[in-house]
């Protein structure tokens, strides 16, 4: 399995709900703002493989929440690449909170490519991408 990239974020005051915390769906937020993070990392551009005809889609996302963040919590999002068959790429993620290195979420994120007819598949820079070291 690939290394971890890994990014730095901040919960701002509009994520939050009326209980103080962050309302659940903004971790989706976090995990996907990472996830693209990490395809610029690794060279490749999301908007550009759009534009050729490459979607890249999310088959099923799995989430875990084992604590909340509250506003102004500093936090990381890891993001570590996976192979989980010919047609599909996965991610395990988590996101910790900075300041006790507390673990907020776990999740599993898995997606493939589609082309142009609607048509799983994957071309070989993602292929490559995703290859299991």
């Amino acid at each position: 399995m690939k290394q971890a990239f890994s990014l730095e974020l901040k919960v701002r005051d509009y994520e939050c709900d009326m209980q103080g915390v962050v309302n659940n769906a903004n971790y989706q937020h976090y995990l996907e703002h990472a996830r693209h993070e990490f395809l610029h990392e690794i060279k490749l551009d999301f908007a550009r493989l759009n534009d050729e005809g490459i979607l890249l889609v999310v088959k099923r996302i799995e989430i875990d929440y084992h604590f909340p963040l509250r506003s102004g919590d500093i936090f990381n999002v890891t993001c570590t690449p996976e192979r989980i068959s010919p047609l599909r790429f996965g991610f395990n993620q988590q996101i910790v909170r900075i300041s006790d290195n507390k673990p907020i979420i776990s999740a599993k994120v898995i997606g493939t490519a589609i082309n142009k007819q609607g048509r799983p598949f994957l071309p070989e820079e993602i292929d490559k991408a995703f290859q299991n070291e």
